[in-house]
């Protein structure tokens, strides 16, 4: 049985905030949600990324950059070999270089986007503050290489382990508009947010979105996701159903046709194979 996962990311996981992934698995198109684990360092979520396979994770960072602004720096626009530049540089480095960048450009386009950016309503991935998406993309890529992990359409890994972007605001948005679900900050943690974290998880388990999954929770696993105010456990579950969609449209390319429309798992097939693309976006 394929299990499937969705991860949280933190660039600098701590104890206070660690990396968490939820594990689950997926029938008739109910995703169960098995456990939530916790790494307080890369080192050890790259140990969990080397879990034999089959298994599709969702990973809530940016798994590449956008080619404008590769080009313009002059790296390479080979996504392996360009990863493998990024990794080189320090944060202090890539700050500089982004900043210079950004400080010749106009006001309004300030940023370099990737294709999937704005379908997704994402951050540009190269923006290195709230959120630093810059660094979480330079601490988890090479994780993902590290640990020989597919990356259809951008790297060929061990195909039974394949991680896939994912973005859960993309999800929570199609649910809650605009309002607000967590925070990190306590004195932001409102009753509002609360609420709205309740009627996410409401609509999650009654398959109210466009994904055509539902998510299976214990009492107890509902109370842990409701309860946990900077919303890192509800994001890894949403990352949780990406995964799961991905998948079940992966099965469905039974076909030759189908299967040589690379890079498949529900990603376009113009998909850039420089920039990647977020799952589910249009």
């Amino acid at each position: 049985m394929v299990f499937l996962a969705g991860c949280d990311f933190s660039s600098r996981p701590t104890r206070r905030k660690p990396i968490v992934v939820a594990q689950g698995t997926e029938s008739g198109g109910r995703v169960r949600l098995d456990r939530l684990l916790r790494f307080e360092t890369i080192f050890a979520w790259t140990g969990w990324l080397r879990t034999p396979g089959p298994w599709v994770c969702g990973c809530d960072f940016p798994f590449g950059l956008p080619r404008e602004l590769v080009a313009t720096l002059g790296w390479p626009t080979d996504w392996h070999a360009c990863m493998r530049h990024y990794a080189s540089l320090s944060r202090a480095g890539i700050r500089e270089q982004f900043a210079a960048f950004c400080d010749a450009r106009p006001v309004g386009g300030k940023f370099a986007h990737r294709a999937t950016d704005r379908p997704a309503g994402s951050s540009p991935s190269m923006k290195w503050v709230n959120p630093p998406v810059a660094y979480m993309l330079h601490a988890g890529v090479p994780a993902l290489l590290e640990a020989g992990v597919h990356l259809p359409g951008l790297h060929d890994g061990d195909t039974t382990r394949v991680a896939l972007e994912a973005y859960p605001g993309l999800l929570a948005r199609e649910v809650l508009g605009l309002r607000s679900y967590k925070s990190d900050e306590r004195a932001k943690q409102t009753p509002e947010r609360l609420i709205a974290r309740k009627d996410l998880l409401t609509a999650l388990e009654n398959g109210q979105t466009r994904l055509g999954v539902s998510l299976k929770l214990s009492h107890a696993q509902r109370d842990a996701l409701v309860e946990d105010a900077s919303g890192d456990s509800l994001d890894a579950a949403l990352c949780l159903l990406q995964a799961a969609w991905a998948a079940r449209q992966h099965t469905r390319q039974d076909s030759a046709a189908s299967q040589s429309a690379a890079p498949g798992w529900g990603l376009p097939t113009h998909m850039d194979p420089l920039e990647g693309w977020i799952l589910t976006a249009e």
